[in-house]
This record gives structure tokens, C-alpha cells and sequence, in this order.
């Protein structure tokens, strides 16, 4: 009886989380998008992690995927750091460093990312006196484990194959 509730559960999860994927694609227009991109760009996406994230279809493609799996919050904060790195304003430092604390890492927050303690300590001690690298750790953090786990998932998915069927001559 468990199992039967288990697998139908599995399914019920992945017809909704491929819903949730069209559904998000079409609102990025990434659905449409898919006949301009380059066979090779897509591709691309699939060489390594780090030309996923350069390429900007390549990240929307990734954020729908992780909204679909519910773990978006990643993706936001690793954003939201790279955009606090090019802060040039040090009284805006403060005030973005605070708003990224409690949004991503701080006790009950909303996005809270998954860190080890030891980091999030380090963490809150760097905002004592905030700096473009307070983050550096945590965000270091959540790169490996989006590329350790979520990357391999994605490079998976019915989202990135289709969009690499889409495009294969």
C-alpha cells in the first residue's frame, strides 16, 4: 500500500514539476526562444556549469528548472551575491548585505539556502563590517552544491532535453 501511494505520489510530482517547467518557460519565453537559439549554445550548457550561468537563456533555462524543483532559492542568492560583488557604492554595501542576510541566510528566512553552521557564523561575524567578499564563503557554497547537485539534474531534465531536441537538425 506504501509503495503504491509512494510511486503515485513520484508521479503526481513529476506531472506537475514538468507542468511548472512549460509553464514557467512560456513566462520567460524561452518556449518560443528555443527555435533562435544555436544548437551550439545549448550545447554549451552542457560542457560545464559555469557556461550555463554566462549564457543568459542558459540561466533562465536553469531557474525555471529549480523553480520546478522548488529550490530557486539557490539560483536568487548566488544572483543576488554576484549583484552585491558590483556594488560601488559602500553605504549601499551595508544596507544589501543586511537585506541578503535575511532574505537567504538568517534564522527563518524566507529563501533560506542550505549552509553549514560554520558558514553561516562566518558569515554574519564578515557583516559586522561588510565588504564586496563578506559573501564569498556562503555563496562558494551554494556554486558547488547548485553544480554538485542541481547541474547534473538539470542536464537530466525533460526542460534541457527538449530544449536540445528543439534545436538538433
Amino acid at each position: 500500500m506504501f509503495s503504491l501511494l509512494s510511486s503515485r505520489a513520484k508521479e503526481l510530482k513529476a506531472r506537475f514539476g514538468s507542468f511548472l517547467l512549460k509553464q514557467e518557460l512560456n513566462f520567460m519565453g524561452l518556449s518560443n526562444k528555443a527555435d533562435k537559439l544555436r544548437v551550439e549554445e545549448a550545447l554549451k550548457w552542457g560542457v560545464s556549469f559555469q557556461n550555463l550561468l554566462a549564457h543568459n537563456d542558459g540561466l533562465r533555462a536553469f531557474q525555471a528548472f529549480l523553480v520546478s524543483e522548488y529550490s530557486e532559492e539557490n539560483i536568487a542568492f548566488y544572483l543576488a551575491c554576484e549583484d552585491y560583488k558590483n556594488t560601488k557604492s559602500a553605504s549601499k554595501l551595508c544596507a544589501k548585505a543586511t537585506k541578503i542576510y535575511e532574505e537567504f541566510i538568517g534564522c527563518d528566512a524566507p529563501r533560506e539556502v542550505n549552509l553549514d553552521h560554520e558558514t553561516r557564523t562566518t558569515t554574519k561575524k564578515n557583516l559586522e563590517q561588510p565588504t564586496v567578499s563578506c559573501f564569498e564563503l556562503a555563496q562558494s557554497k551554494i556554486y558547488a552544491l547548485m553544480e554538485k547537485d542541481c547541474y547534473p539534474r538539470f542536464l537530466k531534465s525533460t526542460l534541457y532535453l527538449d530544449i536540445t531536441r528543439r534545436l538538433t537538425p
